[in-house]
């Protein structure tokens, strides 16, 4: 037989490792020197007085030995067993696993409480002593038998319910991420619509000052041309005057001279025209702080592009000490006007949701609220320029409210 065939011969019954420095005790067993030294200690801790010989009880027969006072170094030697254990040693074997904390001293005890393999020093003089322990092969065995309770726990109602769980968190992302989708696209439909409005409203305040650039045009244009003949017609006859100082021959001069006089007179008595200061009024900067900024994003479609135009300075003045004065303003704008067409705005429309209107009294109904309407709109225009927006949306709805309470 092979020597490893006898390790558990070679193996001490306290540490269940192979025997380090062996010691017979005088009832014929052997043991560790260091593991009887622990046995030793501990029972010592429990006597009062120190004996002159220790008495140990045997960890295998259970009889009680006497120690000399020297300790365990008086002992014998088991030198036949320590070499043996030389020998065997020193035999070439399969590779054990040692303990890491105690040198050469084989892992071959598995500690339930730990779950590894330790090695019997670990478990007598180590950090794993007093743990329970098993044979690695026999926990093996019973751990491979829980096999089917662990998969019990894995497949009880607790882990359908988290399946289950899944699904639902899965099913209310999936309708979160879709409505925030719809959100996105109704952002982008609502801006696209918003941004369309812009649009126009910046085309038609650029039309409008288009508008008023051609009108400047026309106003202006002929009258450069006009003082531009007027001032080319002058350098000629200063240039024709230098060219007459020349001339020597005393009939010619005089003929020439008078023909400059009367070019002269008559360049004169050509009426300039009458440059007074304009402006234009209203300033679209203007427009857009008192009207525009103060709108409502809903309204902005609603909000009317003014009419620019050139206007003297004089009535701009006016008009702006008129906006200071503010107790003032609706003082300005007769007041039976205001209640006469509000007042027939309002009949209008209450009998036309009752009476018949045909079509030859609708026109002329509409004709005189137009009339009364424009009236009444260039009298607030002269107050404040937001009020006049005021009243043309207020017409505007009145109009739609009528025409559809007709048809």
């Amino acid at each position: 037989m092979e020597m490893h065939h006898f390790e558990e011969e070679l193996t001490c019954s306290i540490c269940y490792s192979i025997f380090d420095d062996p010691r017979i005790l005088p009832c014929s067993h052997t043991f560790c020197k260091s593991c009887l030294e622990s046995v030793l200690q501990l029972s010592s801790n429990f006597s009062i007085w120190r004996p002159l010989r220790l008495p140990l009880k045997c960890p295998n027969c259970r009889s009680i030995v006497e120690i000399p006072p020297s300790g365990t170094d008086s002992l014998p030697v088991n030198f036949a067993l320590k070499a043996i254990i030389e020998k065997y040693q020193q035999e070439e074997r399969p590779e054990v696993a040692t303990c890491s904390e105690h040198y050469r001293q084989p892992l071959n005890v598995y500690c339930l409480l730990d779950r590894k393999l330790v090695c019997g020093h670990c478990l007598t003089i180590g950090k794993h002593h007093g743990h329970p322990i098993d044979d690695l092969q026999s926990a093996y065995m019973k751990e491979r038998e829980t096999h089917g309770k662990l998969l019990e726990q894995l497949t009880d109602k607790h882990w359908t319910e988290v399946c289950l769980l899944i699904e639902n968190l899965e099913e209310q992302k999936a309708q979160c991420e879709s409505i925030v989708q719809e959100d996105k696209k109704t952002v982008l439909q609502y801006f696209k619509r918003l941004s369309d409005i812009l649009g126009n409203k910046k085309q038609a305040l650029l039309a409008a000052l288009d508008e008023l650039k051609m009108q400047i045009v026309a106003e202006y244009d002929p009258l450069i041309e006009k003082m531009k003949g007027i001032r080319e017609e002058q350098l000629e006859l200063m240039s024709l005057n230098t060219l007459v100082q020349e001339e020597e021959s005393p009939l010619l001069f005089l003929e020439k001279i008078e023909d400059i006089c009367q070019r002269v007179k008559a360049l004169k008595q050509k009426p300039l025209p009458n440059v007074e200061p304009v402006e234009i009024y209203p300033r679209i900067g203007q427009v857009l702080k008192d009207v525009w900024i103060k709108t409502e994003i809903g309204q902005i479609n609603k909000v009317l592009i003014p009419k620019i135009k050139l206007v003297s300075k004089g009535k701009v003045c006016s008009r702006g000490c008129e906006k200071k004065i503010k107790s003032k303003e609706f003082l300005s704008v007769n007041p039976l006007s205001v209640i006469l067409i509000l007042s027939v705005l309002a009949i209008v429309v209450i009998f036309s949701q009752h009476l018949f209107i045909n079509q030859i009294a609708f026109p002329c109904i509409l004709d005189a609220l137009q009339i009364v309407y424009e009236d009444f709109s260039k009298r607030l225009q002269k107050v404040v320029e937001p009020l006049w927006h005021t009243s043309n949306l207020i017409f505007e709805y009145l109009c739609r409210v009528v025409f559809s309470s007709s048809m």
